[in-house]
């Protein structure tokens, strides 16, 4: 019994203290709430399950693989679009201190961003998501990609490229 306490107490301590970047990450691959936080609860249960055969570095790396395999288990499942979040102030926390033409230019970068971000191809998303967002390391976002680092620092330049193409773009359609 106190094997099975202990094991609980450092599956907590190592693995559930990620449940924010799992839930980031599982979203910005599936595109639903739901889904995320289906995926996520189902990568909980493996990542549980398989907790006493976890082997490498990084507890947070191997539960983020788990979620990144559990979320593509859910598209492929589904076999359906994903669609796009709006932005939310209450929910991404703008600023009240502000001015609302401040508060309105900001909340329409982001909502450009975010949509750029959605709409590049999965291998790029996910690899900006762990490294811009979660702040992985390129070892880490290998790891959970199960590509070697040149293949990470590859779809990052590359994913970034695409973005700020995108971006630019918006930019320009919006000029006036």
């Amino acid at each position: 019994m106190l094997a099975d306490e202990a094991m609980t107490a450092r599956f907590q301590h190592e693995v559930l203290v990620h449940l924010d970047a799992a839930y980031n990450l599982a979203r910005w691959l599936t595109g639903e709430d739901a889904t995320a936080e289906d995926a996520v609860q189902e990568a909980c249960l493996r990542a549980f399950r398989f907790f006493e055969g976890q082997r490498g570095e990084s507890p947070k790396a191997w539960f983020m693989a788990i979620v990144r395999n559990a979320s593509l288990d859910s598209l492929k499942a589904s076999s359906r679009s994903a669609h796009h979040e709006e932005y939310d102030d209450e929910i991404h926390g703008a600023s009240t201190l502000e001015g609302p033409d401040i508060a309105v230019a900001r909340d329409s970068d982001a909502r450009s961003v975010r949509a750029c971000i959605a709409g590049l191809p999965r291998e790029y998303r996910e690899v900006i998501v762990l490294r811009e967002l979660e702040g992985l390391a390129y070892k880490e976002i290998g790891a959970i990609v199960g590509v070697p680092i040149g293949t990470v620092m590859s779809r990052l330049a590359r994913g970034r490229d695409l973005l700020q193409q995108r971006l630019l773009a918006q930019h320009r359609k919006l000029a006036p």
